[in-house]
């Protein structure tokens, strides 16, 4: 199986007391492995890892959610020659199972609520957190040519809401996993301080412009508050963020045209 990272050093299988041989595993960015009861994956910022797992480690087990815990190395750290652990979590995503995936997210969501602001999300600066502020209209746009003319009609709809913030996970539909007889699973949890509602919004403008749902599914969850304008944020955040990793040349015509009609369904409203 290709990947792109070598995987785990012996130095970092020695950190975690991992004795069996790590193999890669499908999805995500090429970059996980498992090794017996365990996933381990290339840590991308450091501060967000630590807040991550210290987060993780500390929350209670629920009937409605499960989560993949995170592992210490043998000298208690959470972080090991820039890797880190957690459990393996048994279960496959099903991109066809946004409402599920949604009812899950909201029970997490809800676990989470009293936590403060992280300060590292001021210190982080990649390509999701671009697409992110720009959404907020904390950043300007600056996007190719074919991005511009899809933000055109988001950004001139896009309205000032007043809705409360927390920490969410910002990138569901495959990162939650399902297996028969067990509550969903929710893994690699990219941390952003927004509403529930916006990351709720993510997951469906995915499902609308790369899994073939219908607008049958944002119009099940427009009950939520702001609806119309978290799906607006949301494009925007999908579309920055698509440019700001790929560029002009990463805009074909099918993904320019998948992105259209989910571009007029929220600008309706």
């Amino acid at each position: 199986m290709a990947t792109s990272n070598p995987g785990p050093a012996p130095a970092v299988l020695a950190a975690f007391g991992i004795s069996g041989d790590p193999v890669p595993l499908p999805g995500g960015q090429g970059g996980t492995w498992r090794a017996g009861a365990l996933v381990l994956k290339p840590v991308e910022f450091a501060a967000e890892t630590q807040w991550r797992s210290q987060v993780l480690a500390a929350l209670p087990d629920s009937p409605e959610f499960r989560i993949s815990r995170p592992v210490r190395t043998v000298d208690g750290a959470w972080i090991a020659h820039g890797w880190e652990a957690g459990r393996l979590v048994v279960g496959a995503p099903d991109v066809s199972r946004t409402d599920d995936v949604l009812r899950a997210a909201h029970a997490f969501h809800a676990a989470l609520a009293h936590l403060r602001r992280p300060v590292f999300l001021d210190r982080r600066d990649n390509p999701w957190s671009v697409g992110d502020r720009v959404a907020w209209n904390e950043l300007p746009a600056r996007t190719s040519p074919p991005a511009t003319r899809l933000l055109e009609p988001l950004v001139r709809a896009r309205r000032p809401v007043t809705l409360a913030a927390q920490v969410v996970h910002g990138d569901l539909p495959g990162n939650v996993l399902f297996a028969d007889g067990l509550p969903p699973a929710i893994i690699d949890w990219p941390v952003y301080w927004r509403p529930p509602a916006w990351a709720y919004a993510i997951a469906v403008a995915d499902a609308l412009c790369w899994y073939g749902a219908s607008p049958a599914l944002a119009a099940r969850w427009s009950h939520l508050p702001d609806w119309d304008q978290m799906l607006l944020r949301a494009l925007i955040f999908r579309i920055v963020t698509h440019d700001t990793v790929f560029g002009p040349t990463g805009w074909t015509p099918d993904q320019l045209d998948a992105h259209r009609p989910a571009i007029d369904l929220a600008v309706r409203g």
